[in-house]
């Protein structure tokens, strides 16, 4: 494939080398390289289709035993690249050397490339079932397949290399009555092949519940049903609680709690490197992913680390270490999230509540590390004696998140990817609600 040609050419070993030869005393290339195809969807039509292509290479170097980085995009004479991370270790003070051990692996090309005439017939598959139903409802979106290849290589032998292909499709349709603007929006997120059915009938399944006319939020306080798709809002809080560098700082509410219940019993907390499609063998440090079990039937187990956070809490790295950007030094992250699922469908968790607030799209998120939020429901529906009985609107739902994940009432049974945490439906209590209609 032509946007692998530089890969192919063995750019980044020629770096190293080149580096080595400048009189580093280490040096480590991070290179990744990109290629997506997404199709655009606007009023219904197809609207235009893209190819994007992007090359990004980090350097990083000890100079004389000073640490230098930098980052270089497309086509840089690797000269430059090294020069300038040389010239950048003169600004730093002197460090240790810290890379990953030798080893040499190339893993299997992950998930399957899918052409844009695919992608274009999925997406007026899915606009044209939404509009069957619907038909003056106004739909946009993207469909779009990503090819991405990671390499990270290192003068004391590491070579790990992977290339993966992920799927990905979001789908809005808006609707005008009168006065009145909604707009759905749902997506997924896949390997092989994306499911224009199912995504259509979410927001079919959303658009039923407007019904004719928007009615009053519950007054006190309810069980809240937050879809798969907004439950999301609640675990990054609980990532960064996870997070080893937190733990370090003291600043996680979980300090010290190891083996003891956190949250529900109901809730099992983990990652896994072959889970889903945001699969990654190996972190940012090029030490290998692991299987890790966070929370599992409500008590804590575990925290995730890079290499120099689990140095510091005396423990061993998780495989955990990642860069939020090439220019930046690894630090703990997560490659995805899994919250294990419960029994109930969907419909279930409703026709269990006389009466409560499903929270489907929301303005605004957490509160960080301290877990307090406050929300605008952006689309939200009034349950009664387990039916949705219409759409809320100018409503606002606030509380804390590890009080809401201690009063845990149900998970559904319908996990589904949201970016890389996969989550269910889940029903919580003890949230306030507040409303323009009182």
């Amino acid at each position: 494939m032509e946007f692998l040609a530089r890969t192919q050419d063995n750019f980044a070993e020629k770096l190293l080398e080149l580096a080595l030869r400048s009189g580093a005393d280490a040096a480590e290339v991070y290179q990744s390289q990109s290629l997506s195809r997404p199709v655009f969807f606007e009023a219904n039509r197809l609207k235009q289709v893209e190819t994007n292509q992007s090359l990004g290479t980090a350097l990083r170097l000890w100079y004389r035993g000073r640490p230098g980085l930098t980052v270089a995009y497309g086509n840089v004479p690797p000269e430059e690249i090294v020069q300038r991370a040389i010239a950048l270790s003169y600004l730093n003070q002197p460090e240790a050397v810290e890379l990953a051990p030798p080893h040499h692996t190339q893993f299997a090309n992950l998930g399957e490339i899918v052409s844009p005439e695919v992608l274009v017939e999925w997406g007026n598959q899915t606009i044209a079932y939404v509009r069957d139903i619907y038909p003056e409802v106004m739909c946009s979106g993207d469909w779009e397949c990503d090819t991405e290849t990671t390499i990270l290589i290192n003068t004391q032998g590491l070579d790990c290399r992977y290339t993966d292909t992920t799927l990905s499709c979001y789908l809005s349709a808006e609707w005008v009555r009168g006065d009145d603007f909604l707009s759905v929006s749902d997506g997924q997120t896949q390997r092989g092949s994306l499911q224009p059915d199912k995504l259509a009938q979410q927001i079919i399944q959303r658009l039923s519940w407007v019904k004719d006319h928007n009615v009053p939020p519950p007054h006190h306080r309810v069980p809240i049903i937050f879809t798969a798709k907004a439950a999301d809002m609640l675990w990054g809080t609980v990532q960064a609680a996870l997070n080893g560098k937190r733990i370090l700082e003291k600043s996680s509410p979980w300090v010290g709690q190891n083996g003891q219940l956190v949250t529900s019993p109901l809730l099992t907390l983990s990652q896994d490197p072959l889970a889903g499609p945001y699969s990654c063998p190996f972190d940012d440090e090029g030490h290998l992913t692991q299987p890790l079990v966070f929370i599992e039937n409500g008590i804590l187990k575990n925290f995730y680390c890079d290499r120099t956070t689990a140095i510091n809490l005396n423990t061993t790295t998780t495989g955990n270490g990642f860069r939020p950007s090439l220019g930046s030094y690894p630090t703990p992250g997560l490659y995805n999230f899994l919250i294990k699922t419960g029994t109930f469908t969907l419909q279930e968790l409703i026709a269990n509540l006389d009466d409560g607030l499903i929270i489907d799209q929301i303005l605004g998120g957490g509160g960080g590390i301290s877990g307090d939020f406050s929300i605008n429901v952006d689309l939200g529906f009034r349950v009664q004696n387990g039916e949705v009985i219409g759409r809320v609107k100018d409503t606002m739902v606030s509380g804390n998140v590890y009080t809401a994940l201690k009063q845990l009432i149900a998970l559904g049974s319908d996990g589904d990817w949201n970016g890389s945490c996969y989550t269910p439906s889940m029903v919580v209590a003890g949230l306030s609600i507040t409303s323009k209609w009182e």
